[in-house]
């Protein structure tokens, strides 16, 4: 774990976060929900645990969809911006949308995850670890 304050916020500012630390397992997320989610070929996320994970303001904005597999997505109800993802299994986790940091100091995703369902016209071309579905 590095132990550094991240914050960030929703598009519009309303909804701020900030983390303690942040897990070194960071992933470009290519499943179809993380797709949709965020209304592009994949998303990057990062995680830390629940306990080092708080929101500064914006509460009353957060929306959340719950998908049929028990994961939950939270994000902004004025500006849509993707924030965080709960795994269904109580993992004491939160991850959050890399982009939604107001600054990256030295956060580079370590993996490419859920590649069996990645979009045809993007091609992988780092030498990062690409695994099928999740980490293994």
């Amino acid at each position: 774990m590095s132990k550094a304050l991240y914050r960030g916020q929703c598009l519009c500012g309303a909804i701020k976060y900030e983390a303690d630390s942040v897990d070194q397992k960071m992933g470009h997320c290519h499943c179809t929900m993380c797709q949709k989610f965020h209304g592009a070929a994949f998303s990057s996320y990062a995680s830390t645990l629940r306990q080092n994970f708080r929101w500064l303001s914006g509460g009353a904005e957060l929306s959340v969809f719950e998908a049929e597999n028990g994961t939950k997505r939270k994000f902004c109800r004025r500006c849509g911006s993707s924030l965080i993802f709960e795994s269904a299994e109580d993992n004491g986790l939160v991850e959050f949308a890399l982009a939604s940091l107001d600054a990256y100091p030295s956060l580079k995703p370590d993996a490419h995850i859920y590649t069996g369902t990645k979009v045809d016209w993007i091609e992988i071309n780092d030498d990062l670890p690409k695994h099928l579905n999740g980490r293994s």
